[in-house]
């Protein structure tokens, strides 16, 4: 019986049992935080590349020439934004509807492509379509 009892009572492995039972949910935090970290980045790009578009209008004298800066703008510059690929980009751009002494660019991303999706299925997960908006009031008005 003895040697049963020393058995038992033997704690050497205990940090090899904590350690196989705690590194699982570790790595799962680990590989969350930066799948979410990923996701929020490329969130922010989003909404920098809105509010940059929308400034971008202020040079513009009419309508059309707004509208054809900013669309020029998002078209050559979307791509230098971190995370973001310009092909799964949209936007509408012009005045905003409820006033129109401001001007409005909403972008719609896609963040399908993002390794966020992969994370483990019962997980709280945002939307796939990021969109945010920006308007700036129109200049000599």
């Amino acid at each position: 019986m003895l040697p049963l009892r020393a058995f038992l009572s033997n704690c050497r492995a205990a940090s090899a049992v904590e350690f196989a039972l705690l590194t699982p949910v570790f790595v799962l935090m680990l590989t969350g935080m930066l799948a979410y970290s990923i996701y929020f980045g490329a969130a922010h790009s989003v909404q920098q590349i809105a509010a940059d578009a929308a400034r971008t209008s202020i040079a513009g004298l009419n309508g059309r020439e707004r509208d054809a800066l900013v669309a020029a703008y998002i078209d050559n510059n979307a791509a230098d934004y971190l995370l973001i690929e310009r092909a799964r980009l949209s936007y509408t751009i012009g005045d905003k509807a409820s006033d129109p002494s401001q001007y409005q660019v909403s972008i719609d991303y896609d963040a399908s492509a993002l390794p966020i999706w992969n994370l483990y299925p019962p997980l709280p997960l945002p939307s796939k379509t990021i969109r945010f908006s920006s308007s700036i009031r129109r200049g000599g008005l």
